[in-house]
């Protein structure tokens, strides 16, 4: 009977042990508790853009795997908008690009007049973001753009500032040129309709606007040489050379060398090191998924993710690229 009894509590006490612990992780294969799922909001850009799909095809990916981490992917307004939303803590990734990361975590250009948002780290550089200069077919080269009416992008947009330091690289300012501000498919539309003679575009190669506009019309992709380019990346670090392949658009067969900045992934300095650990860890690990996905996802490496970044990683990032020699 007292055996009985005991067994009866010794039940009782493990249904009480069950219940109390319900909401712990459930044990893992190998005897290892699962990791506890960080719920985590992704800011990335237009619906229509290479940030929102991109920043989709990673959250699928890594949403599948048991990494202890769930991301929910928004659409936001792109670079300036992502870092104010990490900043305040009202996203907990962001997809930026570095020239503009730098801008915002040292208040300077887009962030002069607001002052320093440095309230994020970063993870990774994700691809390059190359700035595309497209003209007219008589427009040999960037000194000829001089006198010309040239779109530079959104006013106070990224691609703003980039048209301002190329340009600057080359001995000229926005007061040698007509400007016109327009965004990517307006500054495509204006040149087709012949309202302006060139425009510059910071986007991934080959962009869409620009390949219909090649279907249409004749155009140049201008060159940004060594010399320019090497003058270029000493007044602002964050640039590196890029060769846009020749037959990325109809008329443009061969190889145009030009400048990019980086797609990067940023977070919020209050996430756990291990969560952005294991962030970091299965974005690197599952490269190839994520590439077969999205094209971008194939210029995802250790060495590109590493190099060109002036905002501290997260010591989560940080722990992982040390770990695989990358840091």
């Amino acid at each position: 009977m007292k055996k009985l009894l005991a067994l009866i509590l010794a039940g009782a006490m493990a249904l009480s042990l069950v219940a109390c612990g319900g909401s712990e992780p459930a044990p893992a294969p190998g005897g290892e508790a699962a990791p506890e799922t960080v719920k985590m909001t992704m800011g990335t850009g237009g619906t229509t853009g290479t940030y929102y799909a991109f920043g989709g095809v990673i959250a699928n990916v890594i949403n599948a795997k048991d990494v202890g981490v769930e991301i929910n992917v928004q659409s936001t307004g792109a670079s300036k908008a992502n870092i104010y939303l990490v900043h305040d803590g009202e996203a907990d990734l962001a997809i930026v690009q570095n020239d503009v990361m730098d801008y915002g975590y040292n208040g300077t250009d887009l962030f002069a007049a607001e002052g320093k948002a440095d309230g994020f780290n970063t993870v990774a550089a994700l691809y390059a973001e190359v700035c595309q200069v497209v003209a007219t077919k008589d427009i040999e080269s960037i000194d000829d753009l001089k006198g010309m009416r040239v779109s530079v992008g959104d006013a106070g947009s990224g691609v703003e500032f980039n048209a301002r330091q190329i340009l600057e690289a080359y001995g000229m300012t926005f007061d040698d040129i007509e400007v016109n501000n327009l965004g990517f498919g307006d500054s495509s539309d204006a040149l087709k309709d012949g309202k302006i003679d060139a425009f510059f575009c910071t986007a991934g190669a080959p962009t869409t606007a620009i390949v219909e506009l090649a279907t249409t019309n004749d155009i140049n992709l201008l060159e940004i040489d060594d010399e320019h380019a090497a003058k270029l990346a000493a007044a602002y670090p964050y640039y590196t050379t890029y060769p846009i392949p020749g037959g990325s658009y109809k008329g443009i067969d061969e190889d145009v060398q030009t400048v990019a900045i980086k797609a990067t992934l940023i977070c919020s300095p209050d996430l756990a090191e291990d969560t952005v650990y294991n962030l970091t860890k299965a974005i690197f690990e599952n490269q190839a998924e994520i590439a077969a996905a999205h094209a971008k996802g194939q210029e995802l490496s250790l060495e590109y993710a590493t190099t060109g970044i002036s905002v501290p990683f997260h010591p989560g990032a940080e722990k992982y690229f040390k770990e695989v020699g990358a840091l």
